[in-house]
């Protein structure tokens, strides 16, 4: 067989019915132009939902932050006025045992004039 002639062959082989004389590569590797849009669609929803996630959870934390804020300026009100209780108190217990006040008599009640 000669050269001339194997070649022949082997072009032959390749142009026999019902096959393909060409063959197709992908020119490019990756998604297409609408699987890019939508991933893009699909990664701002999700930044989106992580977003407003994020706003609900600081908003919750605000209420209880101010909550517990009135709670505490409520408690400070209150321990203010039971120091001034306290020194109340303390105050008429020292006047009564005052030497002052031992030297004072007791004063009889008074009657009234009733009609």
């Amino acid at each position: 067989m000669t050269y001339g002639k194997s070649v022949t062959v082997s072009r032959a082989a390749a142009y026999q019915r019902n096959r393909n004389v060409v063959s197709i590569q992908p020119s490019r590797k990756g998604f297409g132009p609408v699987a890019n849009v939508v991933v893009i669609v699909l990664i701002l929803c999700l930044l989106g939902l992580v977003y407003l996630t994020q706003i609900t959870k600081t908003n919750a934390l605000g209420y209880k932050v101010s909550e517990l804020q009135t709670q505490q300026d409520r408690l400070s009100e209150e321990h203010d006025g039971l120091e001034l209780d306290a020194v109340r108190l303390q105050n008429l217990e020292r006047v009564k045992n005052s030497a002052v006040a031992k030297n004072m008599t007791e004063t009889q009640p008074t009657a009234f004039v009733t009609n």
